[in-house]
């Protein structure tokens, strides 16, 4: 992880140089600033500032580094209990289907977001009671 810190701040460094590097080039070349390239190029270097930050206080955070991020670790070392995930339910493909559906009525026809919205909610009430009915059950 601090490896990660360390090329995210090199990325934001780059970027920051590049767009000086690029607005200066700009001057000579045209006599005057591009500023769509020098905005996106701060930008990269801001936002990749903006990663760093957020990684290097995560990794404060957690006092050290984690298993998965050391090279002597084994396998179970870092295996904490993420949750039960059934992976015979087609649910996650009917939710996707009705933001397929949302999205297709946000582009052709506005009529088709609340059939997107509808086949949402019986997504949503499939997925989380699953575990209520059928061979499954509880």
């Amino acid at each position: 992880m601090r490896t990660n810190v360390g090329l995210w701040w090199l990325l934001a460094g780059f970027g920051f140089f590049i767009a000086v590097v690029y607005t200066a080039w700009s001057l000579i070349q045209h006599g005057g600033v591009e500023w769509v390239g020098t905005v996106a190029l701060v930008f990269l270097g801001l936002m990749s500032s903006m990663v760093a930050f957020y990684i290097n206080r995560v990794l404060k955070a957690q006092r050290g580094e984690l298993p998965e991020d050391m090279l002597t670790a084994d396998i179970d070392d870092g295996d904490p209990e993420v949750g039960e995930f059934s992976p015979w339910s087609w649910w996650p493909i009917v939710l996707a289907a009705s933001a397929a559906i949302a999205m297709i009525g946000l582009a052709v026809g506005s009529w088709l977001v609340p059939v997107g919205f509808l086949v949402f909610v019986v997504a949503i009430v499939g997925w989380v009671y699953e575990y209520y009915r059928g061979y499954f059950a509880r």
